[in-house]
């Protein structure tokens, strides 16, 4: 894992404490996790923090939005990570015109046959990325709502089931406001993460140009090594046996309460929220090779676990926080338990 303030988890502060689970099966996900960041690193540059957090979400059973201004590979981080992890892929671009149907499908009347035939839309597969999800109107946005809790969409009364696994991974750009539509709070309420893609270092980025110039820009998705098959399963089957302590759970239970008690904010954290940082916390103790999650595991993840939930008073935006802020005020009210 990246060191100093990238850094997700605090070795230092998590001291070992007996083995509640398989040591040898959370070593092998660990060196599972190491392998399918560095098959990702062969075409991306940089962006540590935003892969361990998209890493983290995945091995946890979770959707994720990413943030970020246009130019920073996010659409290419998300194919990349499709590729590696051997699932199948479709992209959604999310248009002012585009309908519901467009986004789970549809059913048609045949002809031929006199009768109608259920046409499944792009969200049926795997990990679908849904790009510059804030262009769609409320209407399709809502089309996904269903999908992303339930893994299932409903046509003309069906109920169909998604693939397992089923990711939803969205972008959005977070400058540009013409032509483009807020995303309800039913719908971030379901992204386990916002990760925030920000420009990457004077290193990466002269590494990029350095790689460019020379007419070798990076390696080409198709030609990462892919995952085993059934390995992401194994994975996360892993990350449910990870053990959580009572203190460890009354930490997220107070850290969800507190939101809600922040004179900062109008919304603070619900129940699914805390279910997600608890799930986030395991997967990132199996990732760090432990098979216990420690309350540093819980705090590091947090922020990006909250950032997009909490809606914040008039007076704290003039104040000029923002989520990122309102959350270290939360945290830093609590105990951290020992």
């Amino acid at each position: 894992m990246a060191k100093g303030d990238q850094t997700i988890f605090d070795d230092a502060a998590n001291p070992p404490q007996p083995a509640g689970g398989d040591v040898e099966a959370i070593q092998k996900l660990k060196g599972a996790y190491e392998n399918l960041k560095r098959e990702m690193h062969r075409v991306i540059v940089g962006q540590e923090r935003v892969l361990e957090e998209l890493l983290t979400c995945i091995f946890s059973r979770g959707h994720a939005l990413l943030v970020g201004v246009p130019g920073l590979a996010k659409t290419l981080m998300i194919r990349t990570l499709s590729q590696t992890l051997s699932l199948s892929f479709n992209r959604i671009q999310f248009t002012p015109d585009l309908m519901p149907s467009d986004v789970v499908g549809t059913t048609v009347y045949e002809i031929s046959t006199s009768s109608f035939r259920t046409r499944t839309g792009p969200v049926f597969a795997n990990v679908v990325l849904a790009d510059e999800i804030n262009r769609a109107p409320a209407k399709t946005q809502s089309a996904l709502l269903e999908a992303m809790e339930e893994r299932q969409v409903t046509l003309e009364g069906d109920s169909l089931a998604l693939p397992d696994p089923f990711l939803v991974l969205a972008t959005q750009n977070p400058v540009e406001y013409e032509g483009t539509y807020p995303l309800p709070e039913a719908e971030l309420d379901r992204f386990v993460f916002k990760a925030i893609v920000r420009y990457p270092s004077a290193d990466d980025e002269r590494a990029i140009l350095r790689a460019h110039d020379k007419g070798q820009p990076s390696a080409r998705i198709g030609d990462v090594e892919p995952f085993a098959h059934g390995t992401l399963e194994e994975c996360r089957a892993e990350v449910e046996d990870v053990t959580v302590e009572d203190s460890v759970l009354d930490y997220v239970v107070r850290i969800a309460a507190e939101s809600r008690r922040s004179p900062d904010l109008i919304l603070g954290a619900s129940p699914r929220a805390a279910v997600h940082l608890l799930r986030a916390a395991k997967a990132a103790a199996a990732i760090e090779g432990r098979d216990f999650v420690t309350p540093d595991d819980v705090k590091s993840l947090a922020t990006p676990t909250l950032r997009h939930r909490l809606v914040l008073k008039a007076e704290a935006e003039i104040e000029g926080l923002d989520a990122d802020a309102v959350c270290k005020r939360v945290l830093a009210r609590l105990d951290v338990p020992r």
